[in-house]
C-alpha cells in the first residue's frame, strides 16, 4: 500500500502521556538540532499523519518549532494546541493543498468562531517556512484595521494599520500591512507593487467585493493581488455570485466553493464557541401615505414585496413615531434582566443611517438616563469609541454598519435589528455580534429583537431550528448515557456513628494509577523531572503519568506506546459536565420563556435540592433536569 493510500489514524494529536514519553525519550532536547525544548515544542509524526502515519510514540519525535517547520510536506496541525478543533482541521486541509503561486483558499466560518486566529496561524506557518515574507490583510471597515493589527501583534506579526496610500511604502520593521477594500480600489497599481515580495493576502469578509455599490472593488482586487504568492479568503456566511463573480473565488451553481466550512450549528454543537440566540419578533401598525392615498397594515401582514414592506418598515423605524421607542423599551428591560446575571451585559442597536442612530441613542438616554455610545463612520474617533465600549460596563451602543461584522464585543447580549437592510447575509452578520461566548460557563442566551416581517422571520426561524436541533441532540446523548445501564458502582454503605479522638499528619504510602501501585520513590523522581521540565510539559500532566512512563522506559525493549484501550464507562466527571451543560441551556430557555433571571431559577433548584449545581451529585443533577423539563412544559 502506498503512503497516500494508507488509512489515517483517527486521532491526529499526541495526548499528554505520549508527549511526556516523547520528551523523556529525547531527554528534553530537539532530536534534530539538540536545542533544549522550551514551552511550545512540537510533537511531530516521523511518517506524516496526512500520509497515514500513526499517532503513536513509535512514530513520534520531539522537535523544536524551527526544525518541525522546516520539514517539507509535514502537516503542522499538532504544533499549536491552543487552536480549536475546527481550526486544526482547516489548517490541516490548507497544508494538504500546499499548491504553488497564487493558491486560493476560502474559509467560511460562523461569526465568533475564530477566523482571525486561523488566518494568523496560516500566516505564521507560511512565514516560518519562508513561503511568504510579506502579509497584507484587507478589511471592510477602518475599525477592523486596528483589531487585526492588535491580534497579529499578539502572535508576533507586526502589521502597519496606520498605512495610507500616499505613504507609498511600508516600513521595513513591519511584517506587512492592513488596509481597507476601499483603499485598494482607489490605487490598485500601488498595491500590486506592494506584492512584489512573496506575499500572503488575507481578504477579511471577502463577500464585500461583490455587494451593491462595491462591485467596482472586484476588478481592482484582481489587478492588485494577482501577483500574490498565496491568497486566503474569509467570510462569516456562505454567499452567491448574483452579480459579477468575486476575484479568486471558485463558484458552483452560483454559490462560492469553500476550502473549509464551519457553520453556526457545528459551532453550537462543539460548545464553548457560540451561544444560542432567540428572536423576539415585534409586530405593530404602520400607516403611510403614497401618491395622496393613505395605506395601513400591521407589520406582520405586510406583503413580502417592494410595495408594502419598505414603507411599513420605514414607518415602524421612524424615531418620532411610537413603534421603535416601544421596542427599545422592551429591549432595555431584557438587558436589565440579563444584567442581573451578567452585570456588564450590553445591548446593540443596528440602525439604517446616522440620523436614525443618533435619534435612537436619544430615546435610549431618556429610557435609561445613560448616554449610549454612537458608532458612525463620520466620527473620527469611532474605532476608539468601540474599543472603549468593549472594555466598559455601560449599557448600550448604537451603530450603522461599524459593528455589523468583524467587531468582537463578547459582552453584547441584547440587540435590536432596526435597519431596513433585509438580506440574509447582513442578518447573520448582525446576529454574529451576539453569539460569541465568553467562556465555558457563559449561560447567556442572546436576544435579538426584530420587526415581525418577512424575510427576517424566516432567517430567525432557520437559526432557532439549528439551536433546537443541537439542544435535542445534546439531550438525547445525555439521556442515552443515563439509560445505558452504565453506573458507577453501589453507593457506599452508611458509616457507623463514631466519636473522633485525633489523627496524625498524613504521609505518602502509594498512589494507585492505571491499576498499579506507584511507590513514594517513583513519585518523587517523577515530581523532580516535572520540576526540571517546567512548562515544557503540559501543566496538567500528573506525576503518576510520568512515573508510569519512566517505569516503562527503564525496560530493555524500545519505549512502547501507552495503551489506547477504550474506556468501558463514561467517566463521572464527563457525565456530570454534560448534564450541567444541558441544565444551563434549559435554564436559558426557561429564563426567556418566563422573564426570570438565571440566578433566580438556579436559586429555586438550590433551595429544593439543598445544594448548588457546582457541588451537586449526579442524582441531583438529574433531578434538576426533571424539574426544568416540568417548568418548561408549564411555561409553554
Amino acid at each position: 500500500m502506498t503512503d497516500a493510500a494508507k488509512p489515517r489514524d483517527r486521532r491526529r494529536r499526541f495526548n499528554s502521556a505520549e508527549r511526556v514519553a516523547l520528551f523523556l525519550a529525547a531527554d528534553g532536547h530537539c532530536t534534530r538540532c539538540g536545542v533544549e525544548l522550551l514551552p511550545g515544542w512540537h510533537g511531530d509524526h516521523v511518517d506524516p499523519w496526512a500520509m497515514g502515519g500513526a499517532t503513536d510514540v513509535l512514530n513520534g519525535d520531539a522537535l523544536c518549532p524551527e526544525c518541525n517547520l522546516k520539514k517539507g510536506g509535514s502537516p503542522m496541525a499538532e504544533a499549536t494546541p491552543d487552536l480549536r478543533e475546527w481550526q486544526h482541521e482547516a489548517r490541516e486541509r490548507y497544508q494538504s493543498r500546499n499548491g504553488g503561486v497564487g493558491q486560493n483558499f476560502l474559509v467560511v466560518a460562523t461569526p465568533g468562531a475564530g477566523k482571525t486566529t486561523f488566518a494568523l496561524q496560516i500566516a505564521e506557518d507560511l512565514m516560518s517556512q519562508r513561503v511568504v515574507t510579506n502579509v497584507v490583510v484587507i478589511v471592510p471597515t477602518a475599525h477592523l484595521k486596528q483589531q487585526w493589527s492588535k491580534a497579529a501583534h499578539l502572535r508576533g506579526i507586526q502589521l502597519d494599520d496606520k498605512f495610507v496610500n500616499r505613504n507609498g511604502a511600508v516600513g521595513s520593521d513591519f511584517d506587512g500591512v492592513v488596509a481597507t477594500y476601499q483603499a485598494v480600489a482607489s490605487e490598485p497599481l500601488l498595491w500590486r507593487r506592494l506584492c512584489a515580495r512573496p506575499t500572503l493576502v488575507i481578504f477579511d469578509e471577502i463577500h464585500h467585493a461583490g455587494e451593491g455599490d462595491n462591485l467596482a472593488w472586484g476588478p481592482a482586487l484582481k489587478q492588485a493581488f494577482e501577483p500574490a504568492a498565496r491568497r486566503l479568503l474569509l467570510s462569516g456566511t456562505p454567499f452567491r455570485s448574483d452579480a459579477k463573480p468575486i476575484p479568486f473565488v471558485e463558484y458552483h451553481d452560483g454559490r462560492a466553493v469553500h476550502g473549509y466550512n464551519y457553520d453556526y450549528g457545528m459551532a453550537l454543537a462543539d460548545g464553548g464557541v457560540v451561544r444560542p440566540a432567540v428572536f423576539p419578533a415585534m409586530d405593530g401598525r404602520s400607516v403611510w401615505r403614497r401618491a395622496g392615498e393613505f395605506e395601513e397594515t400591521s407589520i406582520s401582514l405586510a406583503e413580502t414585496d417592494e410595495k408594502t414592506v419598505p414603507p411599513a418598515l420605514r414607518a415602524a423605524l421612524d424615531p418620532t413615531k411610537d413603534w421603535i421607542p416601544s421596542v427599545l423599551l422592551e429591549a432595555n428591560n431584557a438587558l436589565s434582566l440579563a444584567r442581573e446575571d451578567t452585570p456588564d451585559a450590553a445591548g446593540l442597536v443596528v440602525a439604517s443611517d446616522q440620523n436614525a442612530a443618533r435619534a435612537y441613542a436619544a430615546i435610549l438616554e431618556r429610557i435609561t438616563g445613560e448616554r449610549p455610545a454612537v458608532a458612525v463612520s463620520d466620527e473620527p474617533a469611532a474605532s476608539d469609541l468601540i474599543t472603549a465600549f468593549e472594555k466598559a460596563t455601560s449599557r448600550w451602543i448604537v451603530a450603522v454598519q461599524m459593528v455589523a461584522e468583524g467587531v468582537d464585543i463578547p459582552r453584547l447580549a441584547v440587540g435590536v435589528f432596526a435597519t431596513r437592510v433585509r438580506t440574509q447575509m447582513y442578518f447573520i452578520q448582525v446576529v454574529g455580534r451576539f453569539v460569541r461566548m465568553r467562556g465555558l460557563d457563559d449561560e447567556t442566551t442572546a436576544r435579538v429583537f426584530i420587526p415581525s416581517i418577512e424575510p427576517l422571520l424566516s432567517y430567525a426561524r432557520d437559526i432557532e431550528k439549528t439551536v433546537d436541533a443541537v439542544l435535542a441532540d445534546q439531550e438525547k446523548r445525555v439521556r442515552d448515557l443515563q439509560e445505558s445501564g452504565e453506573e458507577f458502582g453501589e453507593p457506599p454503605a452508611p458509616f457507623r456513628e463514631i466519636e473522633v479522638i485525633g489523627s496524625s499528619a498524613a504521609t505518602h504510602h502509594a498512589t494507585i494509577a492505571s491499576g498499579t501501585s506507584i511507590t513514594t520513590e517513583e513519585k518523587l523522581r517523577a515530581e523532580a523531572l516535572l520540576s526540571r521540565a517546567g512548562t515544557a510539559i503540559a501543566k496538567h500532566t500528573t506525576p503518576e503519568t510520568v512515573a508510569l512512563i519512566l517505569r516503562m522506559a527503564g525496560q530493555d525493549s524500545p519505549l512502547p506506546s501507552p495503551r489506547q484501550s477504550e474506556p468501558t464507562t463514561v467517566p463521572l466527571s464527563t457525565r456530570k459536565q454534560e448534564l450541567k451543560g444541558l441544565i444551563h441551556r434549559k435554564v436559558g430557555k426557561l429564563s426567556y420563556a418566563t422573564s426570570r433571571p438565571h440566578n433566580h431559577i438556579h436559586g429555586d433548584m438550590n433551595r429544593q435540592l439543598n445544594n448548588t449545581i457546582t457541588t451537586a451529585p449526579l442524582d441531583s443533577l438529574r433531578k434538576r433536569l426533571e424539574m426544568l423539563d416540568r417548568w418548561l412544559e408549564e411555561a409553554s
